[in-house]
């Protein structure tokens, strides 16, 4: 029988220990400093990796780590997981070696113990653990699973070394990549028999005509990884009007409004605290209504890629600066481009 809806059932995380804030990595570019990275990006610190392999703080050591943590929160044991979805931008394993097979989702199913788990890898830039709910979002509906586990791992820092070592400037196209940082995020989704804790929907559009706006690959320059984007682009009008026109045209379907939706709090993909205002306020002028409270935590952890969003309600969750019950809007904007929403009320989900 077809299960009606899913629900976010646990959430762990891991984020390195060492912190550096904005003026250590701004001390850092070879290039000119004309600028002020802190006031641009809001970002007073992130968390870097421990580069020494003993470290374990490599994309798959961190997803592993956020993952026992998951399970740790769980009703569910590990070998009680139907699916395991790794959603990865950066796949470093064993230090230096970027890693595309085997798949992540099978070593992390394996080494959890979810030894009948069905295993995947999905790659969608920082909409990659939106990605992954969705999927599995769809496989509890359609009753083909009972629950599974969405984790990323993600060493985005290493864009930030080689921006750091070749950038030329502000206008460089690799400026953006002073604003990331390194964590982990591990969901754990279920059947939901209660509107108390339920995702109400998830749903993502790509406009790929745009994809080449921000590109991660190998630097033109050096033998690092480097992030080419084009920021004055990026973020025009018609781009922060994606979510909007998306998500009002969604809504619209089903006859309701923004205003109906009643959201408690908005999660915006952690750029940089001028952007979620600006996607905030672009937001009210195209539903002609007030966004509910913002949460952010891009100030102490930079923009830490596909894990942003689960790593804020996780942060604010357990501080007690959101509340349980709430209706939470999670809006992704990823490389592709990608725009979407999550609909999701939070109710007992372990932190």
């Amino acid at each position: 029988m077809a299960r009606s809806s899913s629900r976010l059932e646990a959430l762990g995380a891991y984020v390195p220990s060492t912190v550096q804030t904005t003026s250590e990595l701004v001390d850092r570019v070879a290039g000119p400093r004309e600028f002020d990275l802190r006031r641009i990006t809001g970002i007073e610190e992130r968390r870097v990796y421990d580069p020494r392999p003993e470290a374990g703080e490599d994309c798959y050591g961190m997803a592993l780590r956020a993952a026992l943590d998951c399970v740790g929160r769980s009703r569910w044991a590990a070998d009680d997981l139907d699916v395991v979805i790794s959603a990865s931008i950066t796949r470093f394993q064993d230090g230096d070696r970027f890693s595309f097979e085997p798949s992540f989702a099978r070593q992390l199913a394996g080494e959890l113990g979810a030894r009948t788990a069905l295993h995947f890898d999905v790659s969608n830039a920082c909409a990659g653990m939106m990605t992954g709910v969705y999927l599995l979002d769809r496989l509890i509906r359609s009753g083909a699973v009972r629950n599974g586990m969405v984790v990323s791992g993600e060493q985005a820092t290493r864009v930030a070394q080689t921006a750091v070592a070749e950038m030329s400037g502000s206008h460089d196209p690799q400026f953006a990549s002073l604003s990331v940082g390194d964590s982990a995020v591990a969901v754990i989704l279920d059947e939901s028999v209660d509107e108390a804790d339920r995702i109400h929907y998830v749903e993502l559009m790509t406009c790929s005509e745009y994809s080449h706006l921000c590109v991660g690959m190998p630097s033109d320059r050096s033998p690092g990884i480097a992030l080419y984007t084009d920021n004055r682009q990026m973020h025009t009008r018609d781009r922060l009007r994606l979510w909007p026109g998306f998500h009002g045209d969604l809504l619209a379907k089903q006859g309701r409004a923004f205003a109906d939706e009643r959201f408690d709090y908005i999660v915006q993909h952690q750029v940089g605290t001028r952007f979620v205002e600006m996607v905030n306020r672009t937001g009210e002028a195209a539903f002609g209504t007030a966004m509910p409270p913002s949460l952010s935590v891009v100030e102490r952890f930079g923009n830490t890629a596909s894990t942003s969003h689960f790593l804020v309600l996780r942060e604010h969750l357990r501080a007690g600066t959101a509340r349980r019950g709430a209706k939470f809007l999670l809006v992704p904007a990823a490389s592709g481009v990608v725009a979407g929403a999550l609909s999701a009320t939070v109710s007992t989900m372990g932190v």
